[in-house]
Parts: structure tokens; sequence; C-alpha cells
């Protein structure tokens, strides 16, 4: 097996050093700023996105594993919004077949009017989705439905509704789409900090000075447009633009909680759709547990490693528990992680964040920065193409046509039987079974209440650009979101890898540990 030597740092830093002049910066590696640079580097731009910490380490890694139209948009009356979703919804099952996969979904129902108004709903959702469609919802009988969900509540159930919608591993798809960047001419780096912003005589902004996280070494990088992608952080670049900027983002927190397969042990997800404050609750299957989901709270601040509050915590128990039959206590609970969403903030003070449009919006500041916020992982490429059509419109990039509808993502392979935990490679996994066949040793799992192998940290290292602990354990190898306690066990293991593969001291791996610890327990109920 050759090397991807594309993917090493050395590689993608040389093509820093060596290119002074760019036509497009995209600052922050996540779902939009990735998406960004996928379909600016595919119209042929010379195109460099520079991520502070990790790709997908903010909002891109922590959401419901859902790629859909969002049935709740549909009760809002968001018709545009919804349909535009199922559209991309549909593309991304084809170009990242090995992470996107067609998920069942049973609303289950304790009246009868749910059970017609769900009925009707779903069959404009299905509507909607036109050739692209995941299946038909059908209506199921109350029988039918504990046959399906065997740990749902009887009581006065009526039956339920199937509806489809896609699932996904979100932060492996964002690693996989840095990779396709790559693969097409782009440079893309993680652990690189834009620190300040330059303009020209005519007030217009034209460079970046951004410091390597791993050497402190510092660079001015000229460019025809710079890109802010940066989610709940967009306000502290377009302060660094305008320090008299007002806030355009309210972060909006949603939070997670991953639980054992046992509480819904067949294959359908539930959506709820009306909790007690009017939200809805799924609980979703993903990489053999359940991960339920999620919250809307608004907060005042925004920090890298958001913390779940207790009201939180307890709202999405006592949610699940009105449904389920085997109870959810807190000793149940194998990980917990929230997320922040960048929601346009509002202009009044209203606080129904709910009702804030999840729709994206791109603005140009006076300095032809262009902005781009809101939106959400299931339209992140047409965030993107609707991005760089404005970097066309204003005169900052000569016209060429988007072409990302047809590019694959890295990994890409028709849907697999989901054999081995590795499905997630796509067409990588025979690479990382041959790497254990030449290192037997590294077959070696990490931990044995996980699947997971020191191969495949290795890979994550070698391959997917992995440079700390926390990127191994939170976004390449999932362990952080499936079983907090466990990863705390693996840790030195994965520190010293990672050390042996990237020439480092035991003072950087102490280190490595110490800072990941401090991570890891938060995520821990």
């Amino acid at each position: 097996m050759k090397e991807h030597t594309i993917f090493k740092r050395e590689t993608l830093v040389k093509q820093l050093e060596e290119n002074s002049n760019w036509d497009v910066i995209v600052i922050g590696g996540g779902a939009t700023g990735l998406g960004v640079a996928l379909d600016s580097i595919t119209r042929g731009y010379k195109t460099l996105l520079l991520e502070q910490v990790d790709f997908a380490k903010g909002t891109s890694s922590r959401s419901t594993k859902l790629v859909h139209g969002g049935v709740r948009y549909l009760a809002q009356g968001n018709i545009d919004l919804v349909k535009e979703a199922l559209y991309e919804r549909g593309l991304l099952l084809k170009n990242a077949s090995h992470l996107v996969s067609n998920q069942s979904f049973i609303i289950p129902n304790y009246n009868w009017w749910d059970n017609l108004k769900y009925t009707i709903g779903l069959k404009i959702y299905d509507a909607l989705a036109g050739k692209l469609s995941f299946g038909k919802s059908t209506r199921i009988s109350k029988k039918e439905t504990l046959k399906r969900l065997s740990t749902i509540k009887n009581g006065k159930l009526k039956g339920g509704v199937v509806y489809h919608d896609g699932q996904f591993d979100d932060s492996r798809l964002a690693v996989n789409i840095a990779q396709t960047c790559i693969e097409h001419g782009a440079t893309v780096l993680n652990h690189f900090k834009v620190k300040q912003l330059l303009k020209n005589d005519r007030g217009v902004v034209n460079a970046v000075v951004a410091e390597d996280a791993e050497t402190h070494k510092s660079y001015t990088l000229k460019t025809k447009v710079v890109i802010n992608a940066t989610g709940v952080f967009t306000d502290e670049i377009l302060k660094m633009d305008n320090a008299e900027a007002k806030d355009i983002v309210r972060p909006s927190q949603g939070i997670h909680l991953v639980i054992d397969k046992s509480f819904l042990p067949g294959n359908d997800a539930i959506m709820i759709p009306k909790t007690n404050d009017g939200r809805v609750l799924f609980l979703v299957p993903w990489h053999n547990k359940i991960v339920v989901g999620t919250t809307d709270t608004l907060l005042d601040s925004h920090s890298l490693e958001p913390k779940a509050l207790d009201a939180e915590v307890d709202f999405i128990i006592a949610t699940a528990n009105n449904y389920l039959t085997k109870t959810l206590a807190k000793e149940d609970v194998l990980s917990i992680f929230a997320g922040l969403r960048p929601l346009a903030a509002p202009k009044d003070k209203s606080e129904k964040t709910k009702e804030i449009s999840r729709s994206h919006k791109i603005i140009v500041s006076d300095s032809d920065l262009i902005t781009i916020t809101g939106g959400k992982w299931t339209t992140y490429r047409r965030m993107a193409q609707d991005t760089i059509n404005k970097a066309i419109f204003i005169g900052k990039l000569p016209k060429v046509a988007c072409e990302t509808k047809a590019i694959k993502i890295h990994g890409a392979i028709k849907p697999s039987e989901k054999k081995s935990h590795q499905y997630v490679y796509g067409s990588d996994e025979t690479n990382i079974q041959n790497l254990i066949k030449k290192h037997p040793e590294l077959g070696a799992q990490l931990h044995k209440s996980l699947p997971f192998t020191k191969g495949e940290v290795v890979w994550a290292i070698r391959n997917e650009m992995a440079r700390t602990i926390e990127d191994v354990l939170a976004r390449r190898v999932r362990t952080l979101f499936l079983d907090a306690k466990a990863t705390l066990e693996i840790i030195p293991i994965v520190a010293k890898i990672l050390s042996e593969e990237l020439n480092k001291d035991a003072i950087w791996e102490q280190q490595q540990i110490e800072e990941f610890k401090s991570i890891a327990k938060q995520y821990v109920l």
C-alpha cells in the first residue's frame, strides 16, 4: 500500500510556503468551510483552507447524525428550506454512500388526530423529495409499532407513522471532504489559526496572517477573496475586519446523550414530534449505540468545548422516559456531547431559537470579506455553491460553473453491508486491513468494549491529518462520542502511537495526555 504523502502535514505546509498568492482563502474547517473549499478548488480556483483546531472540531462533529430535510421545518411552513435539504440529502447519499445511509424513523402516535396529521405531513415530505426520495412514509398499526419498537410504552399508543431520512457520521464526512479537497489540488490545514486580516489602500481585504499552531511560525498569505466560514466564531473574524462590527451570530446549544443499544434494540429510530416544550426529540441508532437529542438553549457566549447544562440533561432523560419502558438514568449515559448552532442573532430580543431561521445567509462586508453563516450539515454543498457564486458575482473570481453535484467524496463506494464497524472508511477499508496484515500487532482492539483497532489510529495519523489524541478519539475513531469512560482508559495507548508516528518526545506525550483527559472528562456524565 503506498502512503498518501499528499495528506502529510509537511507536504501541505510546503505548499503554503511555496505559494504566496491564492484565489480563495477559506477560514474554518467545519462542514461549511470544507464545502466552500471543495466547491472552489473543483471550479479551478487556487484554494487554501485554514482551521484553527481540527476539522469539525466545533458544531460539525456534534450533530444529531442526521442527513435530513427537517420534518419540523415542514411544520413551520418552511417549504423551500425542506425542499432544498431533501434534494441535498439525495446527493449526499449518492456522493458519500459509505457514510450516509437510509434510516427508518417511527413516530409513535398516542391519539388519532396525531396519526392523521403526521401521515398527511409526511406524504408532503415524501412528495417534496421527488425522485431523490429515501422511501415512502406509511402508517403502521399499534401491533406493528410495538413489534418494531420493543421498548416503547404501550399505554394509549394508537399506532405509528414510518418515514425515511438519512443517518451519517458527521466528523468522518468532514475528514473525507478535506481529503477530497486535497485530492483535487487544494491546500487544507488544521491546527492553523488566522490571526489577522490585511487590506490594501482601498480598504479591501487582500491577505491573511496565519500561525501554524505546531511550530508557531507565522505566514502572510495574499488572496483575491477571503471567506469567513467559522460558525460560532463568525463574529470574531468580523471584528478582525472591523472592530465596530455588530454581532450577527447567537449561539444556541444542543446536547446529546449516547446510551446503550438495549434501550432501542431494533433498526428503527424514534422521532418524538412534540416534547412538552414544543421541540422534537430523536433516538437514533448510531455505531451500535443510541444517540438521544437534542435541546435548543440560547447562550450568551461560545467556547470550543461547550458544556451541557443540568436542565438539558434532565429534560432529555425525562422526555425519553415518557416513551420508553426501560428506564433511563444518568448512570446509563455512555457519553454526553454539546454543540453550538450559529444562529442568526435575532433583531429584537426574541428568545425563541426554534423560530430563528435555519436557512443560511451570505454577508459581504465593506472590505469585500465574504461571510457565510447559518444552515445545517445536510445543505453544506448548496451553501458552498451559493458562497462561491457570491464571490463571482462581486467580481472577485472569473465565472466558472459549480461542479460539486457530481463529485464523489473520498472513500465513496456503493453502500455495503455494514459487516464490520470499519464500513465508514468506504474504499479505504481494505487499505486499513492491509496495514493490519502487514503489522498484525495493529489488529489489537483499543478497548475490550469497543471494536476499534490500533490500525485505525495509525491510519488516522498517516492519512487523515490527525495530530492530537483528541483528533483521533473524538473525530476519526469516534470513541469519545460513543463511550467516554472507556476512552479515558485508552488515552496512554493512543498517546504512544501518536508520539511514535509524529516523532515526538515523552514530554509532548505527557502534555497530550493531560490536555485530552481534561476534555474527555466533560463527556462523562
